[in-house]
């Protein structure tokens, strides 16, 4: 019985770690679409601008939430994104989001900017004047 329990709380714990892990794409709340597809973000983030007029800004090379983001997100690993970052600018054609240093910098740094968008955890306490565009979850 108690290994029944053991296995029940190591499953819950697993659960609740990987919901932890899911991640929003979030905006000033100035620019009122309602939502963002899969590939209006990913555009978005590889330096086109899907129709929107957003600016993104991106966390740190090794931040877990921009692994987190590469990965279900992009669908790409950092170095992949790295290379084509580094032909963009190259060839002058792109210019490569904005790179913050926190998850609360890229909060204070969208209240105070609008049109831009950014990934948080989804666990994140977002002010009122964020909204919420993309969900992605585990």
């Amino acid at each position: 019985m108690s290994r029944l329990l053991l296995l029940l709380l190591m499953a819950a714990a697993i659960h609740n770690s990987h919901a932890r892990e899911g991640l929003v794409v979030v905006a000033n709340t100035h620019y009122r679409s309602p939502t963002l597809t899969l590939e209006q973000v990913r555009n978005l983030f590889m330096g086109g601008n899907a129709g929107l007029a957003l600016k993104p800004v991106a966390l740190p090379l090794n931040n877990h939430t921009r692994l987190l983001f590469n990965a279900h997100v992009m669908g790409l690993p950092e170095k992949r994104i790295q290379s084509y970052w580094a032909q963009m600018k190259f060839t002058g054609r792109r210019v490569p989001p904005a790179i913050l240093h926190s998850e609360q910098d890229v909060v204070s740094y969208l209240l105070e900017n609008p049109e831009t968008v950014s990934y948080l955890p989804a666990d994140q306490p977002l002010p009122d004047n964020l909204k919420v565009l993309y969900w992605a979850g585990n």
